[in-house]
């Protein structure tokens, strides 16, 4: 398979009458797509692109996950138009700057993003020329609108639907980077890079048609936008989330038993299994159980699922896997998922790569391990040192054709014949790789020692109020060539209620050295910073690392300032 529309038609071949969509209509009220229906209502939008001449068109999509929103991406794609996914959270200039930079003319867009669309077509400034609500509009034509024109096209004989062809290997997908930098790049995939990565993840990962994924990571990220594609292959059925604090009510109504998402997730769910225990004095018998369940399994006696019956049911009962991207997951929450029954898989990609470069499979788990290259995907470790970490590098159909309008970009990290990541890490005896951190985030200290963070913020998982964490060099004495390892550390209030925030500063200052004792004197943390307010965070929950450093560094002078007064 070579392109998205093979993989709907072998989809709707193998799967027509499994329900590819339930949809919420109501207060226990549902509405369920078929694969043969979701054929046709791709097939009626496309018909409609294709009777106004929506062909190599740029086609943004924006909005919330739903059904409307998946809809008016796959017809894009089906009728050889290019897909431009955006984050619903941009700001107004940041999304203005996307749509110039994009050169789109056409925009599909939710009900919350309507004033910035109409701000951005009023303004002039883009080349948007159509723009369509994916929700019901009184006042202009909607997708639902649109839908029907294209019946209403098929009905009187029209059919340029199934006379498009599509180029494989031309870029179908403008995917804009994650916003963490100054201006992010926007990486050019075809629709063989996605296609190939989606055939090789669903043979490397059981998933099967008789499953139920809820949609959580969001489209506009590629792991999100490439992980439908798979569910779709696999013959599942996909539902969607009302809202975070809906998730637990969702996965029992629906009877979810696999879902693609960042660690966060499973963390906060694994955090609230764990209070509620300590809360009913179930801590000490919740443990035993977890050993007693981890030593059957080594005579290979699997009772894990009915042991914790309980706890499965109160997310439905069905949940099975779990799929994590985007960011490290704690071993420790991986390890009580388990105990559970719930297979947690680590992937690794980037948006570069379609996304997924390597994963763990459900036989083949290390701890701290983010598994072996997926079918189809070569990686190797450049220029290690002499622990054997270095840039880990990646080849395989699934790579980008390159940055759009940005070649200097392309040629700095496609070159003899492999595209480097930017990550550092390392691969075992037996294939298995593991990453210690971003390439740019690595503290060269003065005394050319290297610290990685992401090793430290593991070891900070042993703090039970640790909401979230980041390490990182700040310059000592305004020296940039002289940094100091800092921590920011946001903690839950819940767990120092009663205590001054002096008296809760001093007391995880108290526990940081406790975890200095265990580190080497250079990797030791000298600065402390603790909060109990959130961190700044992209739209997959990721950390605005350089945003946080800012305010760390800000802190750190306005201390110094404040001490100089005295």
């Amino acid at each position: 398979m070579e392109n998205i529309r093979e993989i709907l038609e072998l989809a709707v071949g193998r799967y027509g009458g499994n329900k590819a969509f339930r949809l919420k209509t109501g207060k226990g009220e549902y509405r369920d797509i078929t694969y043969i229906r979701y054929y046709e209502e791709i097939r009626c939008l496309g018909e409609a692109f294709l009777g106004r001449e929506f062909s190599g068109k740029r086609i943004v999509v924006i909005g919330k996950n739903s059904y409307n929103w998946y809809l008016a991406n796959m017809a894009t794609l089906t009728t050889g138009n290019i897909t431009v996914p955006l984050d619903k959270e941009l700001k107004y200039e940041e999304f203005e700057s996307s749509l110039i930079r994009s050169e789109a003319e056409v925009i599909f867009y939710d009900k919350q993003e309507e004033t910035g669309v109409l701000k951005a077509l009023e303004s002039g400034k883009t080349g948007i020329k159509y723009a369509f609500p994916l929700f019901k509009a009184e006042d202009r034509t909607d997708i639902f609108d649109l839908t029907v024109e294209g019946k209403e096209l098929i009905d009187s004989g029209a059919d340029k639907f199934s006379g498009v062809r599509i180029d494989p290997d031309i870029a179908s997908f403008l995917i804009f980077t994650s916003g963490t930098t100054s201006q992010s790049k926007i990486v050019m995939l075809s629709q063989r890079n996605v296609v190939s990565n989606v055939v090789n993840t669903l043979a490397s990962e059981p998933i099967y048609a008789t499953d139920i994924n809820i949609a959580l990571l969001p489209y506009h990220h590629t792991f999100g936008l490439t992980c439908q594609l798979v569910i779709l292959a696999a013959g599942a059925c996909t539902v969607y989330c009302d809202g975070l604090k809906h998730i637990q009510q969702n996965f029992k109504e629906y009877k979810v038993s696999i879902f693609v998402g960042v660690p966060l997730l499973i963390e906060t769910m694994y955090s609230r299994i764990l209070k509620k225990a300590e809360k009913e004095g179930m801590t000490g018998r919740l443990k035993t159980m977890g050993r007693f369940v981890r030593v059957l399994g080594k005579a290979h006696i699997d009772i894990r699922r009915n042991v914790f019956k309980g706890v499965l049911e109160a997310f439905g009962g069905n949940l099975r896997m779990v799929i994590l991207g985007a960011a490290a997951a704690d071993p420790e929450c991986i390890r009580g998922w388990h105990d559970f029954g719930v297979i947690c898989l680590q992937g690794y990609g980037l948006t570069e790569t379609s996304p997924v470069l390597a994963a763990e499979r459900p036989d083949h788990r290390r701890p701290g391990s983010i598994g072996v290259p997926i079918e189809g995907v070569s990686m190797d470790i450049y220029d290690p040192d002499e622990n054997g970490i270095g840039e880990i590098i990646a080849r395989g159909e699934n790579v980008m054709l390159g940055y759009y309008e940005n070649e200097e970009a392309t040629k700095a990290c496609i070159y003899d014949g492999w595209f480097h990541t930017g990550d550092l890490g390392y691969r075992d005896k037996d294939g298995y790789f593991y990453i210690t951190g971003r390439k740019k985030n690595v503290i060269v200290l003065k005394n050319g020692k290297n610290v990685f963070p992401e090793e430290i913020e593991q070891e900070l998982n042993s703090l039970s109020y640790k909401e979230e964490a980041i390490v990182a060099g700040i310059p000592n004495d305004g020296d940039d060539r002289d940094p100091v390892v800092a921590l920011k550390l946001v903690y839950n209030p819940e767990d120092f209620e009663g205590k001054t925030t002096e008296e809760i500063h001093k007391s995880i200052e108290a526990d940081v050295e406790k975890i200095n004792d265990k580190l080497p004197t250079y990797k030791r943390i000298k600065r402390v910073y603790t909060t109990d307010e959130p961190m700044e965070k992209t739209s997959t929950q990721k950390i605005k690392r350089f945003v946080e450093i800012q305010k760390i560094i800000d802190a750190e002078k306005a201390g110094k300032a404040k001490k100089e007064k005295k």
